[in-house]
């Protein structure tokens, strides 16, 4: 797998709403910035819809607006692409017939850049993706010491898949089994449907998961699920690695993914709680995983995954200058 800068595997080589380009293996294209965004073009995890490779691609340049990379935040008066230096390192080389070597490639990127002090904020790419973005975080910041807030319909700690360890069903497994992250500091947001089944339940409640389904979360409402949440994420963590499979949103509202589960968050509290994560929480990295270009329509998922990273630059951006989680602030109040 080639360490260089490599852009164009999917179409032409742009940048996330059009901010500087760097290169993941020379620390200096990227010595001033906070974040850096990284591309990982992966579904050779897929276990039902494929596509997720071209969403990297879509995520950049899903906007109505001039790509000038710049993009001030409404609510928070922030503008985080240039308050947080954010630099756009292109697409890691990954071959969706080589899962290992695909998987290892993403890991020395997200290591490399994570070990500058800088956080990656990867484009996936199906949700395989997310085991070596967090072991690479881990590698950096310390083993054991990143807990794991995980937005997704979907569970992804199944054993195998058609026979083999790695694939989307499965990160999470690989993650705690590795002691990358801990299972009793692993929070799922959003799960709901009919999978796993019971020997994989039984597994999560040996690790000491806790997972908020859609039930739970419709009871007792989504900010008081990650008032509870944020205190196991921040208790004996040094970091926080986030992780937002947009599946967790009802396929009405993000139908381009590739296992569509009826039943999630709106696109609102979605994007409310990324923000909230991002202000609140020490993130160390982040990855939004999932969207599939050729299932979606009138690009309303992509829209969607581009909202996702930049409430959750803007909130890395906001956390730096001390503002809180304000949600009934008047927009005109003066402040």
């Amino acid at each position: 797998m080639s360490a260089e800068r490599y852009g164009s595997q999917y179409g032409p080589d742009l940048t996330f709403l059009g901010i500087p380009a760097c290169t993941w293996s020379d620390p200096a294209t990227y010595a001033e910035a906070a974040v850096v965004i990284l591309g990982a073009p992966f579904d050779g995890g897929t276990s039902y819809r494929s596509g997720a490779r071209l969403g990297p691609g879509a995520v950049r340049g899903a906007d109505y607006l001039g790509h000038d990379g710049n993009r001030p935040h409404l609510a928070l008066r922030v503008a985080a692409l240039t308050e947080l230096g954010v630099r756009d390192a292109g697409d890691v080389l990954m071959f969706s017939g080589d899962a290992a070597g695909s998987v290892a490639a993403l890991a020395e990127a997200v290591t490399t850049i994570a070990r500058q002090g800088v956080i990656p904020l990867v484009l996936g790419g199906d949700h395989t993706i997310t085991w070596p973005d967090a072991t690479g975080v881990a590698r950096a910041v310390g083993w054991g010491r990143v807990s794991v807030v995980h937005f997704d319909a979907h569970a992804d700690t199944g054993m195998t898949e058609f026979g083999s360890l790695i694939g989307h069903g499965q990160p999470m497994r690989r993650l705690i089994e590795s002691g990358a992250v801990r299972g009793d500091r692993f929070i799922q947001i959003g799960l709901r449907g009919y999978w796993p089944g019971p020997s994989d339940l039984a597994w999560m409640r040996a690790q000491g998961m806790r997972s908020y389904e859609m039930s739970e979360i419709g009871a007792r409402g989504l900010m008081a699920v990650l008032d509870e949440a944020f205190e196991r994420a921040t208790d004996d963590c040094d970091a926080v690695f986030l992780s937002v499979d947009v599946d967790v949103v009802d396929p009405g509202s993000a139908p381009g993914t590739g296992t569509p589960e009826p039943g999630g968050l709106s696109s609102r509290q979605l994007l409310d709680a990324v923000r909230r994560v991002a202000l609140e929480l020490p993130l160390a990295g982040a990855d939004v995983v999932e969207l599939s270009p050729p299932y979606d329509h009138a690009d309303i998922t992509a829209m969607l995954a581009n909202r996702v990273v930049l409430e959750i630059l803007s909130g890395i951006a906001g956390r730096r200058r001390g503002l809180t989680w304000q949600p009934e602030r008047p927009l005109l109040d003066g402040r």
